[in-house]
């Protein structure tokens, strides 16, 4: 998929100036920037939930449509995008539903590669950091995205955890999948990625 001088801007503040960049199947670009640089905006760009001011967005094989784009999106942010009131099992089940796989065989899968222990049958709003981290990646992967976009995913993990999302990262670049991370996180962004591209005041700096 490929961006073409995609500007973005809000009232008098331009969020994105001019930003061509390509992201390819089988590879792990990671965003960098400070606070403020227009990471976040880029991703939102990118998984179609917001549309740039100028300029051209391409998702290539994944689809012309949006909703062909997020049918075949996975998204993990700030917000989980998980019930709290639901038990993980639970959030992901109906992720499977939504996308017309077998709801139990999703979970079994989700449990094994992701070490759910009992703690997945508990309310989502009771879970660690880390317990929230392997419910709502489960959740995005259930169907086995073209289409992979993570903000954050180091904040607040341990050691394992960040171990953890790098082979969960790594794998998913393996199977053909474009994956996407926003990071300030430069040990997991050297460790995990493949390509890199930063951001300053909404303009590429290098990459």
């Amino acid at each position: 998929m490929e961006l073409r001088s995609v500007t973005k801007t809000y009232g008098p503040v331009r969020a994105l100036v001019s930003v061509s960049a390509r992201f390819e199947a089988g590879r792990v670009t990671m965003v960098l920037g400070p606070n403020g640089s227009g990471k976040s905006t880029l991703l939102s760009i990118v998984g179609t939930l917001t549309r740039p001011t100028s300029g051209r967005v391409s998702h290539g094989s994944l689809g012309k449509t949006r909703a062909a784009v997020r049918a075949a999106l996975g998204w993990v942010g700030h917000d989980s995008l998980c019930y709290g009131d639901l038990s993980g099992r639970e959030n992901i089940e109906l992720s499977a539903k939504l996308h017309g796989l077998d709801p139990a065989h999703a979970f079994e899968a989700a449990r094994q590669r992701f070490d759910l222990g009992a703690f997945a049958e508990r309310p989502f709003r009771t879970y660690s950091r880390g317990q929230r981290q392997r419910v709502a990646l489960a959740r995005a992967l259930v169907q086995k995205p073209g289409l992979l976009l993570l903000d954050e995913p180091t904040t607040g993990l341990d050691a394992a955890g960040v171990e953890r999302l790098r082979e969960v990262v790594r794998a998913e670049s393996a199977r053909g999948a474009i994956v996407v991370v926003v990071t300030h996180d430069e040990p997991f962004a050297k460790s995990a990625g493949d390509d890199w591209l930063s951001l300053e005041r909404g303009r590429i700096v290098e990459g």
